[in-house]
């Protein structure tokens, strides 16, 4: 039988890395081409040139990771190209794959794409209830319409789309800009910069929001396992428990014991929270996969700090052991 020609794209990102590395680490088999890439290899917002990069893989699976993403602050004063330039990069990722007959794509969305007024656990039934938060509408309009693309496209052609739901991801090889990365990597970097410079800690905001956060390895097992046994076209939300919520303040204080700072931590309350919680159900995870051990939020692998050390060069790599 003819093996799998796997394409991901997005592949250099924190969740790319993290597939790329547990395929590499043994996960992979050996009818299965992993092919990933990156904005480098082509501009998914372009039809022509998202064409052109499946008729020359010519992928029979893909994981579609590739997106205009940003922490709080860039998707409050970008919506209109997160909404414009995400619209483009799904629309023509999904339809390239539906021309080329791609036997089965697996998409990622995010649990920003929830209503803002909601009830919680939120969970997979929910996404389409109400607007999202005003502060990233753009990119959480855009994300939900992949869910609808993905109905859509197995209703008329019988296309095995589907899309899975993370929550806040952490891991080697996040962004850790200040200004458009997300909290955790922007927090580790804050920290940093404030051992180096021997200053007090600034953080935006109260503390207060609660997040579930969810280290990248574990999640690319799991997208590994979507891809292959996973059938539904409805998403699938993949996330620790509601007990592993943790709050920023929380999330802040295992960061600055990890990286021993001593110094003044301040909470600047004139910045914007933004959403204060989406609390996610991993009910239906639990229900296929009972048994899968997450990494604990506050037991990182020491091997992650010896191989990834501190200096500025080596940001873009550091995961401290939270």
């Amino acid at each position: 039988m003819e093996g799998k020609r796997i394409l991901v794209t997005g592949g250099s990102g924190l969740v790319g890395k993290a597939i790329e590395k547990v395929v590499a680490d043994g996960e992979g088999r050996p009818d299965e081409q992993w092919i990933f890439i990156s904005s480098k290899d082509a501009d998914l917002t372009n039809a022509a040139d998202t064409k052109c990069l499946f008729e020359k893989h010519k992928p029979t699976h893909v994981i579609h990771l590739a997106a205009m993403v940003g922490g709080l602050f860039r998707n409050m004063k970008y919506n209109l190209d997160f909404l414009r330039n995400n619209l483009h990069i799904n629309d023509n990722v999904l339809h390239s794959a539906y021309e080329m007959g791609v036997q089965k794509v697996v998409s990622c969305l995010s649990t920003c794409i929830f209503p803002d007024k909601t009830t919680y656990p939120i969970d997979e039934t929910m996404i389409h209830n109400g607007p999202p938060h005003t502060s990233n509408f753009g990119y959480s309009y855009a994300k939900r319409m992949i869910d609808v693309q993905n109905r859509a496209y197995y209703e008329q052609h019988g296309c095995k789309f589907t899309s899975v739901i993370p929550t806040n991801v952490f891991g080697p090889h996040d962004n850790f800009n200040i200004d458009d990365g997300h909290v955790l990597p922007g927090l580790i970097h804050k920290v940093y910069s404030a051992k180096q410079n021997g200053t007090a800690l600034s953080i935006w905001g109260t503390g207060q929001p609660r997040r579930q956060f969810i280290y990248s390895l574990d999640l690319a097992r799991l997208f590994i396992w979507v891809l292959r046994e996973y059938n539904e076209v409805d998403p699938i939300i993949l996330s620790v428990g509601e007990e592993d919520e943790v709050s920023i303040k929380e999330a802040a204080e295992s960061i600055v014991a990890a990286m021993e700072f001593k110094g003044e931590l301040i909470f600047d309350s004139t910045k914007s929270d933004g959403q204060f919680k989406k609390t996610a159900s991993n009910h239906k995870l639990r229900k296929y996969l009972p048994d899968f051990q997450f990494t604990p939020f506050n037991k990182e692998r020491q091997r992650e700090n010896s191989q990834h050390p501190t200096p500025a060069s080596h940001l873009d790599n550091f995961t401290p052991a939270l």
